[in-house]
This record gives structure tokens, sequence and C-alpha cells, in this order.
């Protein structure tokens, strides 16, 4: 992967995971618009990752966005940071 390419790959999980903080904004109503971003979030997040770890970081994502308290989980932005780190692995790994 490119280096511009997984820049804005990081941006936009940045972005998506900043969305999610947003609940914290208006404290009561803020859990309740959860309800709508939590399914929204994980289809997101399947169709971003694909495979079994869209699938299950979209479950996680699904709870975790449910759940009162931890939106401060930036589940995307830990999902691309462990990427890179597997891809990184797996190229020393060839040599």
């Amino acid at each position: 992967m490119q280096q511009s390419s997984r820049q804005v790959s990081l941006a936009f999980c940045i972005c998506m995971d900043l969305i999610g903080y947003f609940s914290y904004a208006v404290p009561v109503l803020g859990e309740l618009t959860d309800i709508i971003w939590a399914p929204v979030s994980a289809f997101i997040f399947f169709l971003t990752f694909r495979s079994w770890r869209g699938a299950l970081g979209g479950l996680f994502n699904f709870v975790e966005e449910l759940m009162p308290g931890t939106d401060f989980i930036p589940s995307f932005t830990i999902m691309w940071v462990w990427q890179r780190l597997r891809q990184t692995s797996l190229r020393t790994s060839r040599i």
C-alpha cells in the first residue's frame, strides 16, 4: 500500500472515531444518538476492513457504541494500526 493511501485511510479511521465521540457533546441526548450510530458504524467498519476481521470488529464496534461510556475507544484507529503492524510483520517474515 502506498504511503498516501495509508494516510487517507488513517484519516478516515480517525474521522470515524471522532464521529463516535460526538455523542459526548450532548450529555443525555448523545447516548440516544448511539442507538442510531451503532449499527451504521458497525456496517461502515465491516465495509472498511472486510473479511472476518471486519465482521468481528464491526460486532465489537456495535457493542462499544451502544454501551454507555465506551465511546472513547478508537476502534477504527486500533484496527488500522493492527492491520499495518500485521502487514509489516508479514513483510519482514518473508525476507
